[in-house]
């Protein structure tokens, strides 16, 4: 103890030094700020004693006065965006101490133990992190009850604000994945660092940077006139240049209260928490499974799943007993879950699953007809069919708007409505027409070389249609690595040990800042990647891209042409429906949405999604999808097949109860090579009838 005692004391000797060289730099920007009037003082006082007299004396009071008048009030200006702006909040789930008694005693518990102050209030979101955040700013709601011992404290408003504890914010799915014993043990670090939060001086140096980052937030935005343009740049410029001298003193000061957290939490659980911290690492594998193969889909067809957190545990069951080296982890399931320690989980479900769709989508606050729940037995039928049938349908416009006939010549009669043969046709490459050759990248390096009209793509150097959007973690708030999806599923314990930052019990530091860092960080977005097989993805970029015309190098023209129309509409799409989004006024401040409170008088929500999963598709991808869709509607229609949902992948093609995942490789032959065979090959094993018409959207 006396190790783990001195470490402690160490860490919080660091912080605290480095909270006062914070407030050193606003005591020295203060004292510039007053020279001008202390200068003027002395000129004054020197004049009316008959010390500093004549011409040249006068003048030099009248400029100093004024001058010093105009730095007065432009410090009075600075100070008061600085104490007025308002912090950045994260966007939460407030959970009330009566609906969650249980948890609010264990955390209790766990701070006795460790001998610091209890966090004020618990909030969840819908992020696989943990961390403290301030919110005694008065924007943040109103200032804590008096006690009648305060009465006669003159100061007492202003000490109870600086000595009040911060939120505990929980990722939601630790609750509905982890054991209590576990998340006792993830969350030792994190409520540790409530002790050096409540140093005044860690304390004060805290707001003053989170004021200061408020400011420049404030003032980035244009003025109506030139004078407060000029204004809010003038503030805006001195915000940044004091945080830039507060920048080392505040990076330091933060390590050392993640240094004396992770010390004194030691005592704690300690053998229980390496083990959690394998658990963290599965939780985030299957949340961004299962937010960017099975959530995202959804939501872009106007449906959000009402039940997120239970599909996690959904997701991590079925990866458990997919890969052997994940079989340990199912035996936990018999232990009491942490959810449990909530009254009402699934309200609290609900209304993170609401808060996430928001966030990564851009959601209405509220439902309504074109923003419904939808539970996970109704996702087949109501998200992956409807998409599937949206997307062929979609293929077919653009079909009519190329000028393809919708039966060939001598075709029987009741043959001329979408079918899937009319796609083939389309598609098949005759001897005299070629694939578009990929770009040679030597001869871009090479402007006087000429390219080979021979040769022929390669197909390794194309993505790969079946490949699944990589994960990218970030870390609290930090940096995260991106982990192939494909790895998470193979190999959990890669998947498990990715991001060892995963959560705030390894990481105190993040776990006690409280900035907005966790839900902006850009390393929050996946890499871009095909979308899996049968997946309802039909997301646009719609730009016309060099990218999108590199992509599209070693397909043939007539799929390039396609794959342009399907861009082109998905983009018209996109554009309407942002515009209907646009006319729709937020909520008021401080409405409850869902079941529960979101807060959202306490964040902006204007500037929606605030992290969209994935970037825009490539004109090949869209094309990829819109041909599996097509084909899974022809397989429904004509062949018994059934929509399905598979927890890991998303949407999945059923055929006899069983998954379908091999019709990838045989798009993608048609996509490249124009070569039909291979998937007519397979529908025919499949009972497919390509010729009969399909039922669309």
């Amino acid at each position: 103890m006396t190790g783990i005692g001195g470490g402690v004391e160490l860490g919080a000797q660091a912080a605290r030094s480095r909270a006062l060289a914070v407030l050193r730099v606003r005591s020295r920007a203060l004292a510039v700020a007053l020279l001008p009037a202390a200068v003027a003082v002395i000129l004054l006082a020197g004049g009316s004693t008959g010390h500093l007299v004549g011409g040249g004396w006068d003048a030099a009071r009248w400029a100093v006065s004024v001058l010093a008048l105009l730095v007065l009030a432009a410090t009075a200006a600075v100070a008061l965006v600085v104490a007025r702006a308002r912090p950045a909040v994260t966007p939460t789930v407030a959970v009330a101490e009566e609906s969650a008694p249980d948890l609010y005693r264990m955390v209790r518990d766990l701070a006795d133990r460790l001998d610091v102050p209890a966090p004020s209030a618990i909030a969840l979101t819908p992020d696989c992190d943990s961390w403290l955040e301030d919110r005694t700013h008065p924007a943040h709601g109103p200032p804590p009850a008096r006690d009648q011992d305060d009465l006669s404290d003159p100061v007492g408003p202003a000490r109870r604000r600086s000595a009040a504890a911060p939120v505990l914010v929980i990722g939601s799915p630790f609750l509905w994945w982890m054991r209590v014993g576990e998340l006792r043990a993830v969350l030792a670090p994190v409520v540790a660092g409530t002790g050096p939060a409540a140093h005044p001086d860690i304390a004060a140096a805290r707001r003053f940077i989170r004021g200061l980052d408020a400011a420049v937030a404030a003032t980035s935005t244009d003025g109506r006139g030139p004078l407060a343009r000029a204004a809010r740049g003038g503030i805006g410029r001195v915000s940044q240049l004091l945080l830039r001298g507060c920048r080392v003193h505040a990076a330091e000061m933060e390590r050392g209260v993640a240094a004396a957290a992770a010390e004194r939490a030691q005592a704690v659980d300690y053998g229980l928490r390496i083990v959690a911290q394998e658990q963290v690492g599965l939780a985030y594998a299957g949340w961004d499974r299962l937010l960017t193969r099975v959530a995202l889909p959804a939501w872009r067809m106007g449906r959000w799943p009402s039940r997120l957190d239970v599909g996690v545990v959904a997701a991590l069951t079925e990866l458990s007993r997919r890969d052997r080296l994940a079989e340990g982890f199912a035996s936990r399931l018999g232990e009491r879950p942490a959810c449990d320690l909530l009254e009402e989980p699934g309200l609290m479900d609900e209304a993170v699953s609401l808060l996430a769709a928001r966030l990564f989508h851009g959601g209405p606050a509220e439902t309504g007809p074109d923003w419904a729940p939808v539970g996970w037995e109704e996702y087949p039928e109501e998200v992956v069919d409807r998409a599937w049938r949206t997307d062929a349908a979609r293929l077919h416009r653009v079909l009519d708007t190329l000028g393809v006939r919708r039966a060939a010549e001598g075709a029987a009669p009741g043959t001329d409505g979408p079918t899937l043969s009319r796609v083939l046709d389309h598609l098949t490459t005759t001897p005299a027409e070629a694939p578009v050759p990929a770009r040679d990248p030597a001869a871009d390096a090479d402007p006087d070389a000429t390219p080979d009209p021979d040769a022929t793509p390669d197909p390794d150097a194309t993505p790969d249609p079946d490949a699944t959007p990589g994960t990218a973690h970030h870390a609290t708030p930090g940096t995260g690595t991106a982990t192939p999806d494909d790895q998470a599923t193979s190999d959990p314990q890669a998947a498990t040990t990715s991001d060892p930052q995963a959560a705030t019990a390894p990481d105190p530091q993040a776990a006690t800042t409280p900035d907005l860092q966790p839900l902006t960080t850009p390393d929050n977005q996946p890499a871009d990647a095909p979308a899996a097989p049968g997946s309802a993805d039909h997301s646009d970029d719609g730009n016309g891209t060099e990218d999108d015309d590199d992509d599209l190098a070693g397909t043939t023209p007539r799929g390039a042409a396609l794959a342009a129309g399907l861009s082109a509409q998905l983009a018209r799409e996109e554009a309407r429906t942002q515009a209907l989004a646009s006319g729709t006024a937020p909520p008021p401040p401080g409405t409850t949405t869902g079941p529960a409170a979101t807060g959202t008088a306490l964040w902006d929500d204007r500037a929606l999604p605030l992290l969209p999963l994935q970037p825009p598709r490539t004109g090949r991808e869209i094309l990829t999808a819109h041909i599996t869709a097509m084909v899974c509607c022809a397989a429904m229609d004509t062949a018994g097949a059934t929509p399905g949902l598979d927890w890991l992948d998303g949407p999945t093609l059923l055929v006899d109860g069983a998954r379908r995942a091999d019709l990838a490789l045989h798009v993608r032959s048609l996509v490249e090579t124009g070569d039909p065979a291979p998937l007519r090959a397979w529908l025919s094993d499949l009972g497919v009838r390509p010729e009969k018409p399909v039922r669309l959207v």
